[in-house]
C-alpha cells in the first residue's frame, strides 16, 4: 500500500498478507543463479495469512508478541535497537521502519503477529510475515511506499539485515497476491506479471487440488546453502536442473491461462523430479511415502512446496478422486485438506 495519512495516535493498526503454493520455478529466485541467469517462478496465494497489529503501549515500554510461538518481550521505550531480540523479524523491521520513516524515535508500541501455518512450512510464511509487519508500520506512519518497495524492503530486512537463507519470490507472491509469474533478473530487478486467469478455470484448480501438511517443520537453510554452492558450479547437475525448473515455470504459465490441468500434473512431477537433484534432503522417507500413497489413491501430480525436507506438500487430484486422496493421506500420517485461492495481496486497517 502507498500510505497517504497517519492514524491517530491512540488508533489500533491491523495488517494481514497472504501465504502462497510455489506452482513452478521454486530455486531460480535465488543469487547466484537469478543475477547470473535470471529466475522464473510461478505462484499463487491462498487463504492462509501473515497478520500484524500494532497499538499504543500502556506500560511505557515497547512490546514484541508472538502468541502462535508463545514469545512475549519488551524493551526500554528509547531502545530503538531491540538488541537479544528472539523475535528477529520484529526487531528486523521495527528497527528499519523507526530508521527510515519515524525519525529514529517512536512512542511505545505493541507488536503482535501470528501465522496461519507453522514456521517451514514451505507457503512462504517466514516472509509473509516480514511483510506483515512492514506493512503494519507502513499504515502506522504513513511511509510512502508502494508494493514494489514493500516487497523489496522484506527481502532486504530478512536476507541482508538479518543474513536469513533465502530468495526473493516470497516477499513479492506475499504482497502482490493472487496468481502470478515473477521474473528475478540481473542487477536486482524483479518483475511481477500478474495472471488473468479465468474463474471457471481457477475453481477447477481448486476443486483438484489437495496440500497435506507432513507434520514437520524444516529448516531450510541448510538446503538453500547447498543449492546455491551447486548452481555455482558452471557445468554441475544442479545448474542444468535449475534451468529446467525455469522453462518449467514458463510452461506452467501457459498451461495455467489454457485451462490444461492435466498437463500442469506433469509439470508439478517434472518440476520435482528436477528440484531434488539441486540439493541433498530435499525429499525424505516420510515425504516419499505421502506421495506413494496420494498417487495409489487417485493423485496425478505432487511435489514439496517450498525447499523441501518437510512442510507442506501440493497435489493436483482429478476431482472425483479428492476425497479417496484425502483419506489415503490422512491415514498415511499427513494433515490433508483443501485449499482456497486468493487475490488480493498485503492490506492494512484501522481498528
Amino acid at each position: 500500500m502507498l500510505a497517504t495519512s497517519q492514524p491517530a495516535p491512540g488508533a489500533v493498526v491491523r495488517a494481514r498478507v497472504p501465504l502462497r503454493l510455489g506452482l513452478a520455478g521454486g530455486g531460480t529466485d535465488l543469487n547466484p543463479y537469478s543475477e547470473a541467469h535470471g529466475g522464473a517462478v510461478l505462484n499463487i496465494t491462498i487463504n492462509r495469512f501473515a497478520y500484524a497489529f500494532i497499538e499504543p503501549s500502556a506500560d511505557g515500554r515497547s512490546h514484541f508478541l508472538a502468541p502462535d510461538l508463545g514469545i512475549e518481550e519488551d524493551f526500554a521505550a528509547d531502545d530503538v535497537t531491540f538488541a537479544g531480540a528472539r523475535l528477529a523479524l520484529h526487531a528486523g523491521v521495527a528497527r528499519r521502519m523507526i530508521a527510515e520513516h519515524a525519525g529514529g524515535r517512536m512512542a511505545p508500541f505493541r507488536l503482535t503477529s501470528f501465522v496461519d501455518a507453522p514456521p517451514g512450512s514451505g507457503l512462504g510464511s517466514s516472509s509473509a510475515l516480514v511483510v506483515s509487519l512492514v506493512e503494519a508500520f507502513v499504515a502506522r506512519l504513513a511511509a510512502p511506499l508502494g508494493p514494489y518497495d514493500i516487497a523489496h524492503l522484506a527481502y532486504e530486512i530478512e536476507r541482508i539485515d538479518l543474513g536469513l537463507a533465502g530468495g526473493k519470490q516470497d516477499q513479492y507472491a506475499a504482497t502482490f497476491g493472487g496468481a502470478n509469474f515473477i521474473e528475478f533478473l540481473p542487477g536486482d530487478r524483479v518483475i511481477v506479471n500478474p495472471l488473468r486467469v479465468a474463474p471457471a478455470m481457477l475453481n477447477e484448480l481448486e476443486a483438484s487440488m489437495v496440500v497435506c501438511f507432513t507434520g514437520v517443520s524444516r529448516a531450510s537453510e541448510k538446503i538453500i546453502a547447498e543449492q546455491q554452492r551447486n548452481m555455482a558450479l558452471p557445468d554441475g547437475a544442479a545448474l542444468e536442473n535449475l534451468h529446467r525448473l525455469k522453462r518449467d515455470a514458463i510452461e506452467m504459465k501457459l498451461a495455467l491461462l489454457r485451462g490444461e490441468i492435466a498437463h500442469m500434473a506433469e509439470i508439478l512431477n517434472r518440476s520435482w523430479r528436477a528440484k531434488k537433484a539441486t540439493a541433498a534432503g530435499i525429499s525424505t522417507g516420510a515425504i516419499d511415502r505421502l506421495l506413494e500413497e496420494a498417487f495409489a489413491a487417485g493423485a496425478i501430480g505432487g511435489k514439496v512446496s517450498g525447499a523441501g525436507g518437510g512442510g507442506f506438500m501440493m497435489f493436483i487430484v482429478p476431482p472425483t478422486r479428492r476425497m479417496a486422496v484425502l483419506r489415503a493421506l490422512r491415514a498415511a500420517g499427513g494433515e490433508a485438506g483443501g485449499v482456497h485461492f486468493t487475490q488480493g495481496g498485503a492490506e492494512s486497517w484501522i481498528a
